[in-house]
C-alpha cells in the first residue's frame, strides 16, 4: 500500500470515530433532554430512529474501509 492510501485510510477511520462519537452523544443527551421537558414517546422514538441510522451510517462506513484494505494487499 502507498502512503497516500494509507493516510486516506486513517482519515476515514477518524470520521468513522467522530460519526460514532456524536451520535452516541446525540443518542444520550437527546433521550435526557427529551424526557427533560417531556417529549412525547414519539419524539423519544425518534430519537433513537436517528441514532440507529447513524450507527447503520457507521457500519458501512467501516465495511468500505475494510473492503479497501482488502482490495489494496491482494
Amino acid at each position: 500500500m502507498s502512503k497516500a492510501t494509507d493516510q486516506s485510510q486513517v482519515r476515514k477511520g477518524r470520521i468513522v470515530a467522530l460519526v460514532i462519537a456524536f451520535t452516541a452523544a446525540f443518542w444520550v443527551l437527546g433521550l435526557f433532554f427529551g424526557n427533560k421537558i417531556g417529549l412525547s414517546q414519539r419524539w423519544l422514538a425518534l430519537i433513537d430512529l436517528f441514532a440507529l441510522a447513524g450507527f447503520v451510517l457507521a457500519l458501512v462506513m467501516i465495511w468500505q474501509i475494510w473492503r479497501a484494505r482488502q482490495r489494496d494487499e491482494g
